[in-house]
């Protein structure tokens, strides 16, 4: 994929790394010269520029590319660089940084935010992932809510533990994706037992979290 990302600050500047060592195409937008660092990240094509301002982005084709990340310090930068990726250059996917939490709520498809990534958000979500066995933990959202990645640690005693994947009653708009046990990460089949310890990784809508929790983990 081609993929721009404004701001080529220390955060900026390892998304590119890891975009480029996936073989992706990655031009990296700044507009403080002092942050202009081609030999950081040689790989990438370096754009001094605003990206705030749309002659700035039209003369670096932003309409060429496949997604736009905008990774700057400043969120209300983030939010101009989003919208203007959308609306004015029809960019298919748009990632953001968000710096503060209590700015979260503006991070939304009508800003032209795809996925809002919150660092303090992802932080509370990975401590909680880490120490909760029991309940349901949000690890992230996609699409400004229409799905959220949620995990749940399987206590001993649970409804289905030592069961099959098949036999869980799984509701509508949810998906287990993946079973995370020990050091193995296993993508299920009907037949995989689950076992207590299990972290249990699934795809749902807000509006069934209560009810994958409920399935799970049993009636509170």
């Amino acid at each position: 994929m081609r993929i721009a990302i404004a701001g080529a600050g220390n955060v900026g500047r390892s998304i590119a790394q890891e975009l480029i060592g996936n073989g992706h195409e990655v031009m990296l937008i700044e507009r403080h010269p002092r942050q202009l660092c081609p030999e950081r990240v040689p790989e990438a094509r370096w754009v001094l520029a605003d990206a705030c301002e749309v002659s700035s982005l039209e003369e670096a084709d932003l309409a060429g590319c496949d997604v736009v990340v905008a990774a700057t310090g400043d969120d209300k930068a983030n939010l101009v660089v989003s919208l203007l990726a959308k609306t004015e250059f029809a960019v298919p996917r748009v990632v953001s940084r968000v710096n503060r939490a209590e700015n979260e709520w503006l991070f939304t498809e009508q800003w032209g935010v795809d996925v809002a990534v919150s660092k303090p958000r992802l932080m509370a979500a990975l401590v909680e992932e880490a120490v909760t066995v029991g309940d349901l933990v949000r690890l992230m959202t996609f699409r400004q809510g229409e799905a959220n990645l949620v995990e749940i640690t399987l206590p001993k005693n649970a409804p289905y533990e030592g069961q099959p994947v098949r036999s869980v009653p799984m509701p509508r708009d949810a998906a287990l994706v993946a079973i995370l046990r020990g050091k193995r990460v296993l993508v299920p089949t009907p037949d995989d037992p689950l076992e207590a310890g299990d972290e249990l990784i699934f795809v749902c809508t807000a509006e069934v979290e209560d009810q994958v929790r409920a399935v799970v983990l049993g009636p509170v």
